[in-house]
């Protein structure tokens, strides 16, 4: 993706199953959930690059002994800063008493993060700033170990006006207004309510207070919690947890807007927010990690008992398709397959934009991340090429020397690594017009790929958001090549709704697909439409969010989808480039086609999987209409 788009945060939870002796007889070492965990925070580090946090519990300590211990660190190396100084910690001890550091007991007893749970989170921020006071896992501390709650999560929630007041209500003070507080203190309260019911219910049997304790732990009703506290939870999420006394959990939302996997052997219970990172960390094939389910609660009691309960009424998945698009790892079976098939199907629409002319273009791609779409791309070029060799041959019926079949037979897609991005590029100048050179030279061309005046360049990158570096500078380089023809190639369809489960994509007035269709009605003279989608907007600011109506879709109903690209053509175009731009879309049928169970289209059709995404969509236009320029959620 060229535009500058914050990913979804990632989570890595493990729950060892033996003592950790086991572990240093069978893996050579105690450290082996910590490295694990090490690994598979690094294999997602694509999910958040604004910081990282990470707990660790220890099962079983006596009273006074710390628990939970806890790191966070903010910035893009906050992994490595985290482990570096669990590490050096580790290092200095092994030096001073190498015989007991090597003892699993001893350093379960005496050293920080060393114990039977891991919770790791990694943040890509899109609500609060990005403080180390913002970075998961957060706490609810509390002297019962039943009560203390750790949790850490990839989500976002339409709804936490609400979610607070009805906190509020519950005699609450919340210390801040946010989604991860409002998530952590729900969840907290009725953690709280089960204690005390199991508390109440042991305390009538004659079960003295010291008695009661560890039956509360063994009895808890995790997925019942879990199920009460997200009743009125309306958004995308997958969350992980760690109640002190043992449980680990890790939730999905009923839709499965946010992805979550798991694996699980005797040694060990994983969950993550990717597939191949668990692949990668346990070297195991691809059958062997399951997908949560939508609306189910992943518990491993402390006795490693392990369940999955639904915990939530099933509703129609819509997990999200920009997971598949761009976001998750590439290195995904299915995700690599679906990348490739979403550049195939594009082809039709490709071969047209460059009026078939494929001796005389160039195939490329932009950025790195749409490289699986670009094979897909050339393979169904190819295939084109190779119709069209058999129809020649056949045209010929055998009248041709062997000169003419080799030079039909050899004739192949033209490909070449054309735009190249200087990482080392920095646009840190602050005025406007020297930061705008700047930016227009952050991708650099190979010059001699394109034969000037005669070759078409069609260029595939994931998905067009706003379009801004394609105008400032992706265009504007290319044309320095000297194509008769760009063609620029989203192998996802035009983003024109917010997304609010996730994704830093939440402003109506940035997508380039609304600012194409806004000036279709005003060159239109279709003004009237943007004033009733205002109207009614406003009328249902005060309805509750079940009775929303996404209105906005009327923005473009006016319009074909061709319409809308050539008008985002022209407005990414400036007036010194030479070359004839087009701007080629996935179809929203495609779409599915090449990503079938993943359905979650929100963004490009309007259709919310939940009431507050309609909520969002709403009062995104009238911020935009009044020139508020903040989120809506």
């Amino acid at each position: 993706m060229t535009d500058d788009v914050k990913h979804k945060c990632g989570i890595a939870l493990i729950r060892l199953l033996k003592p950790l002796e086991y572990y240093q007889l069978q893996h050579g070492s105690w450290r082996y959930g910590l490295e694990k965990l090490y690994l598979m925070m690094e294999k997602q580090r694509n999910r958040g690059q604004d910081g990282a946090g990470l707990v660790s519990l220890k099962m079983d300590t006596p009273p006074g002994k710390k628990y939970f211990s806890r790191a966070r660190e903010t910035g893009s190396s906050a992994i490595n800063e985290i482990f570096k100084k669990i590490y050096t910690k580790f290092e200095e001890v092994e030096k001073q008493n190498p015989d007991a550091f090597y003892d699993p007991g001893w350093a379960k007893t005496n050293l920080p993060f060393v114990g039977e749970a891991y919770l790791g989170h990694l943040r890509y921020g899109t609500f609060g700033s990005n403080n180390i006071e913002n970075l998961h896992p957060v706490m609810r501390e509390n002297n019962w170990r039943t009560r203390n709650l750790v949790m850490a999560g990839n989500f976002n929630l339409t709804n936490v006006d609400e979610l607070f007041e009805q906190l509020v209500e519950l005699g609450q003070s919340p210390k801040e207004y946010s989604d991860t507080v409002t998530m952590l203190e729900k969840v907290g309260h009725f953690l709280d309510t089960e204690n005390q019911r199991l508390f109440d219910l042991y305390k009538s049997q004659g079960f003295t207070n010291r008695d009661i304790t560890p039956k509360i732990g063994r009895n808890i009703d995790v997925s019942k919690v879990l199920g009460d506290a997200s009743k009125r939870w309306d958004g995308g999420y997958t969350v992980a947890g760690m109640l002190g006394h043992g449980d680990v959990f890790a939730m999905r939302d009923p839709w499965g807007i946010r992805p979550a996997y798991y694996y699980h052997d005797e040694d060990i219970v994983i969950v993550t927010s990717e597939r191949p990172v668990i692949q990668t960390a346990m070297n195991v094939p691809f059958e062997s990690v399951k997908e949560l389910p939508a609306g189910h609660a992943l518990v491993v009691k402390k006795n490693g008992q392990l369940s999955i309960d639904r915990i939530r009424d099933k509703q129609e998945k819509k997990s999200c398709s920009f997971e598949r698009i761009y976001f998750s790892r590439g290195s995904d079976r299915e995700i690599y397959s679906e990348r490739k098939e979403l550049g195939k199907v594009l082809v039709p629409a490709i071969l047209k934009a460059i009026d078939y002319e494929v001796k005389n273009t160039v195939f490329s791609f932009i950025p790195n991340t749409a490289e699986s779409a670009f094979y897909g791309m050339v393979k169904g070029v190819e295939h084109h090429m190779m119709v069209k060799k058999m129809d020649e041959l056949t045209k010929l019926k055998g009248k041709c020397s062997q000169e003419d079949i080799l030079k039909i037979m050899t004739e192949r897609a033209r490909i070449e690594k054309v735009a190249i991005k200087d990482l080392k590029l920095r646009t840190f100048i602050s005025q406007d017009k020297g930061r705008k050179d700047m930016v227009s030279h952050v991708y650099d061309v190979t010059y001699g790929t394109i034969r000037e005046g005669v070759d078409n360049l069609v260029i595939i990158d994931d998905s067009i958001v706003r379009g801004t570096t394609l105008k400032q500078s992706i265009i504007k380089i290319l044309d320095r090549l000297g194509p008769k023809r760009i063609v620029v190639v989203s192998s996802s369809p035009q983003i024109r709704y917010p997304d609010c489960y996730g994704i830093d994509m939440a402003k109506l007035g940035d997508f380039a697909a609304f600012q194409a269709a806004i000036a279709l009605l005003k060159e239109n003279e279709m003004e009237h439409v943007i004033n009733e989608v205002y109207k009614k907007c406003d009328q249902q600011k005060d309805l509750p969010k079940e009775e929303f109506v996404n209105y906005v879709k009327d923005i473009y109903k006016p319009f074909t989808q061709q319409e809308v690209s050539k008008k985002i053509a022209e407005m990414l175009t400036d007036s010194d480039v030479n070359a004839e731009v087009t701007i080629v879309y996935q179809s929203i049928d495609n779409l599915h086609k090449a990503v079938p169970d993943d359905l979650g289209d929100w963004y490009f059709t309007g259709d919310y999987p939940t009431p507050g995404g309609n909520k969002v969509v709403s009062t995104s236009f009238l911020n935009y209409i009044h020139g508020i320029n903040t989120r809506a959620y």
